[in-house]
């Protein structure tokens, strides 16, 4: 009874600490270097933190979790390749960051890697045990909705006031703001200096213009992949948990929780998120206990509704060329030419913007990730890294979808579905290199790949 209820408390001290990193490190890692510690109350409330300071936070949390792993003896009881290819894959890295063309992004991007093989294996070898998961919700959920609460408040508030701050200053000569706050605006280029003008820089007034949410996050399609990944869970706790309060009291919080998720989504304005949510909303309604050609014709209108909203709410964007989809096959090329140079090492962990820099056309945007974590492992680790990390993930997957329909828990089978989508959104995201994002995924993966971590029905 003791062990179990330090367990209790240490399963939620980790869940506020992946809390925490929803709040403060939802960067990439190798831009570490950019985040200036916070000097006052206001900054350490407001702005992200360094990224290094999530890995402090994370070792004596991996520590304590390998005493009690050890004190309980907790086993691993499923396929040994669940184990043995992150070991592998980790391994790897270490002997690919010797080759590395740059230290500084590679030590950077080890510890990310520690940190996600770490929440991996406490997820399988401690949360798992005893429904003991459901102890990391409290601090993992309150910050999502803070989140999605963030998010909101910038497309309704912030975003259009800091537009029409930026017109109105540079329509008065920047005369309503004080002088040092003139320079420092210039200095992060806020301003810039054109023909010997003061101007709004145009990125930044086109971004506020656009309304594109982020909320905590380093860019809106990180949001999207923290609402792919956590919404699900969200409704299926709302929907479930209300069951016995008054209607009333059940309608307030499905409602809210709907429209949190929703708004965010939307307003994050991400593509491919877009069609992944459709998918997962084809599993929902595919599982449901229904005729078979009532189900099938409500999988139909629904994609069709979604696929339809999805071509009026992109239609500027695709008349406009898909700029940023071209682009992504620009950054796949480079990182499909740098694994055949270098197929044994790659290039190091978290470099791909080395040789990027080197292969890009002159007109094509700088990237400092390949957007497509599985692409990035070939590219930086070479094929022995790459195809030991698709390997473990496409195994874990396949571990939890052969459960995934007879899972009696819609808890687990929630989480089973935002897991399919984080993944799903990894082929064209660098959801590997944030915090906030891996280290949650890599923990919940960790939850239901574990054998005997979820509820099946006998």
């Amino acid at each position: 009874m003791k062990n179990l209820t330090a367990t209790k408390i240490y399963a939620l001290a980790f869940g506020l600490f992946l809390g925490l990193c929803i709040w403060k490190f939802g960067n990439p890692v190798i831009l570490d270097h950019k985040i200036s510690a916070p000097t006052t109350p206001s900054e350490f409330l407001n702005e992200a933190w360094p990224l290094h300071w999530a890995n402090w936070v994370l070792l004596p949390l991996a520590a304590i979790g390998a005493i009690l792993i050890f004190q309980q003896k907790f086993s691993w009881t499923h396929t040994k390749w669940l184990w043995l290819l992150p070991i592998v894959w980790l391994g790897w890295q270490f002997i690919s960051a010797t080759q590395t063309v740059d230290a500084d992004l590679t030590a950077a991007t080890l510890w990310q890697c520690c940190g996600c093989v770490a929440c991996y294996f406490l997820g399988a070898l401690i949360f798992a045990r005893d429904n003991l998961w459901r102890w990391l919700l409290p601090g993992l959920l309150a910050a999502f909705a803070f989140c999605l609460v963030r998010s909101i408040d910038q497309h309704l508030f912030e975003f259009p006031q800091n537009h029409q701050m930026l017109v109105e200053g540079e329509r008065n000569g920047w005369t309503n703001f004080p002088p040092a706050t003139v320079a420092e605006m210039k200095t992060s280029g806020v301003i810039l200096t054109t023909n010997g003008m003061d101007v709004a820089n145009p990125a930044i007034l086109e971004k506020f213009k656009k309304g594109r949410v982020a909320g905590t996050l380093v860019y809106p399609n990180a949001l999207a992949g923290i609402i792919l990944l956590l919404w699900p869970l969200s409704l299926a706790l709302a929907f479930g948990v209300t069951k016995q309060l008054k209607p009333l009291i059940r309608f307030g919080v499905v409602g809210l929780t709907i429209f949190l998720g929703s708004a965010a989504f939307f307003w994050s304005g991400s593509k491919l998120g877009w069609l992944i949510a459709l998918t997962i909303v084809g599993i929902f309604l595919l599982r449901l206990d229904w005729p078979k050609k009532i189900k099938l014709a409500t999988v139909a209108f629904a994609l069709a509704l979604g696929l339809g909203i999805f071509a009026v709410r992109f239609h500027n964007y695709f008349s406009a060329g898909a700029t940023s989809v071209g682009a992504r096959f620009d950054y796949w090329w480079a990182a499909v030419q740098t694994t055949a140079a270098k197929p044994v090492f790659g290039s190091g962990p978290g470099t791909f913007q080395r040789p990027y820099a080197q292969l890009k056309s002159p007109a094509a945007e700088m990237a400092r990730l390949t957007h497509n974590d599985y692409l990035e492992q070939f590219s930086d680790s070479g094929v022995i890294g790459g195809l030991a990390y698709t390997a473990w993930i496409l195994l874990a997957l396949s571990a939890v979808g052969k459960r995934l329909w007879r899972c009696s828990d819609t808890l687990s089978f929630a989480i089973a579905a935002g897991l399919f989508g984080w993944f799903a959104q990894s082929f064209g995201e660098f959801g590997f290199y944030i915090p906030a994002l891996a280290w949650t995924a890599f923990t919940l993966l960790g939850c239901l790949t574990k054998q005997d971590g979820i509820e099946l029905d006998k």
